[in-house]
């Protein structure tokens, strides 16, 4: 998570709702898009439509909410957003971080009729300790922001001096008691807890019925599960305990397991069927990329093949286990796009299950070239009488809002004086002085904040007059 003073003064000013919805509508690419009105309220829907989409978004989640460990390391942040609608939309987004920065806005195509489910994430790199939250604001069809989701990093530091490591291990079979057809794939699982006073490496061996069976070496932070599987082909008893060998010895407890081997005929297993469903592309026109995501739909336990296609073109390939029925999410991670693809195109996942194939195809829109450009509002001056007229003060202040990579300088001046300057980059960059004495404030007078681009050559000239405190 990134974030430059300017943009954490950014933060404190907000962005009016008709610059965010002016700013969503500059994200809509395609002419069906371009077909959208803005709302009061920031909303964009589809032409003649009387009903704004109804939004909601989830709380978002860290893949890590409470890091410890080594540093620097990678959090990813993600979300759900609900969008209830009837037709088609263009979801615009952008994250907001606890250091008061935001992320670029990003746009997403929805359509469908229903409650449809977009899910976004974030990832962030940290280097050190740090306690914060993230939240996502959808910026249209509806401005919603979601709660702030909190988290922590704290970076374990392992070159302190080494002090004596206690240990400790617990062990348990699973199932315990196993009754039915035993088969080359039938086994108990058992399973271990090893526990550490600090961080350090373990090395352990697996006894079952009094015979070494498995040795191992894993880095343990504070505690980690190991394993070892028993096959069970024929009726037994027996037992299982983990030995610590280092750096500390320890030994577990003994975990006890039976097998009881039964003929049993299963019945005939349904036929397990697979198709694929709520497929949306997203356009990031930062870069010019797009990525999509679906979801697989399995009507039983089973293994299914996936392919993504842009375009075509096969690009990832990639395989999803399902324990029983239910529906798992793939992802096409954000690709780069190049020559006629930047225009816009289609994105396919086809899937293969055991008994049939289904795919899902989805037009992705064309990614807009973002020019330089920069903007001034709310420019303003005020002058103050000093202690005693004619000496006075003033003070001033105003928006500049660049995006497109534009870099260069905003200064502010009255009559060749010097009252403030900064260096603008993309985003709101606020432009103020405070308190500018004079000696003599008698007269009306105007101000001037210039633009200025990196070769010193002025872009844009805005006046700002103010009434003399001392006339």
């Amino acid at each position: 998570m990134k974030s430059s003073a300017l943009a954490r003064k950014a933060a404190a000013f907000g962005a009016s709702t008709a610059v965010l919805a002016g700013l969503v509508a500059g994200l809509v690419a395609s002419p069906a898009q371009a077909a959208t009105a803005a709302t009061a309220s920031g909303a964009t829907v589809a032409a003649g439509s009387k009903v704004q989409p109804k939004v909601s978004v989830s709380t978002p989640k860290a893949s890590t909410r409470d890091y410890q460990g080594s540093c620097p390391v990678d959090v990813t942040f993600s979300a759900t957003v609900k969008v209830k609608l009837k037709g088609k939309t263009t979801l615009a987004y952008r994250w907001l971080h606890g250091d008061g920065s935001k992320s670029k806005v990003k746009t997403v195509k929805v359509k469908g009729n229903g409650t449809k489910s977009v899910k976004v994430s974030e990832k962030a790199t940290f280097k050190g300790d740090v306690k914060g939250w993230q939240a996502l604001q959808v910026l249209g069809p509806r401005k919603v922001t979601s709660k702030k989701g909190y988290f922590s990093v704290s970076c374990l530091k392992l070159d302190a001096p080494k002090k004596h490591v206690r240990v400790s291990a617990r062990a348990w079979a699973s199932p315990s008691s196993y009754v039915g057809a035993c088969t080359p794939g039938t086994k108990i699982d058992v399973n271990g807890l090893i526990k550490v006073s600090r961080p350090s490496w373990v090395r352990y061996r697996w006894v079952v019925n009094g015979r070494v069976v498995d040795y191992g070496k894993v880095k343990v932070w504070s505690s980690r599960k190991v394993g070892i599987d028993i096959s069970a082909r024929h009726s037994q008893r027996g037992s299982a305990y983990l030995e610590v060998l280092s750096p500390d010895h320890t030994t577990s407890n003994r975990a006890y397991y039976k097998v009881w081997c039964k003929d049993t005929t299963p019945p005939p297993a349904p036929a397990v069927k697979v198709s694929v469903t709520d497929l949306v592309t997203a356009t990031n026109h930062d870069g010019c990329k797009v990525g999509a995501h679906a979801n697989i739909n399995l009507t039983g336990a089973a293994s299914v093949q996936w392919t993504w296609s842009v375009n075509g073109q096969s690009v990832l390939k990639g395989q999803s286990s399902f324990g029983g029925s239910g529906s798992k999410n793939v992802t096409l991670p954000e690709r780069v796009l190049t020559g006629a693809a930047k225009s816009g195109g289609k994105i396919t996942l086809s899937v293969f299950g055991p008994k049939n194939s289904d795919s899902i195809t989805q037009s992705y829109a064309a990614c807009e070239e973002v020019k330089p450009s920069v903007e001034v509002s709310g420019a303003a001056v005020t002058a103050a009488k000093g202690d005693v007229c004619p000496a006075g003060t003033l003070s001033g202040s105003a928006t500049v809002t660049a995006k497109g990579g534009f870099k260069g300088q905003a200064v502010w001046t009255y009559e060749g004086v010097h009252l403030a300057g900064v260096s603008i980059g993309d985003g709101a960059n606020t432009v103020s002085f405070q308190g500018k004495a004079f000696n003599e404030l008698t007269k009306d007078g105007v101000t001037e904040l210039k633009i200025f681009s990196t070769d010193g050559k002025v872009l844009e000239t805005v006046a700002a007059a103010f009434k003399a405190p001392c006339a």
